[in-house]
């Protein structure tokens, strides 16, 4: 019987991020099917609507998308003092049993 592995936070960062990629693709997808197959044109009111409402969520990507360098960084620099201190406590662990006597 095969044990589970555990991905930890390298894996569950990996995960985030293509469920939000993923979820932004479908979003748009809903969005161009919406307004493309005229559901939502009636009249002018409701086509004016559907225009801010697609102009307002490409204005909150573009904000998104400014700051995503920003939290990339934020990220790499978390998971590089992760590792560091994984690496630092697997070295005390390591040297702890093998202290010589003099």
């Amino acid at each position: 019987m095969k044990s589970m592995r555990k991905s930890g936070i390298v894996g569950d960062l990996i995960n985030g991020t293509g469920g939000l990629v993923i979820s932004v693709i479908l979003i748009f997808v809903v969005i161009a099917t919406i307004t493309g197959a005229g559901l939502l044109n009636v009249d002018s009111a409701e086509k004016n609507a559907t225009d801010r409402m697609v102009g307002n969520l490409t204005a909150g990507i573009d904000n998104v998308s400014s700051k995503l360098p920003t939290i990339l960084l934020v990220a790499a620099v978390v998971i590089l003092f992760g590792v560091l201190v994984l690496l630092v406590a697997r070295a005390r662990a390591m040297t702890a049993g093998s202290g010589g006597s003099l």
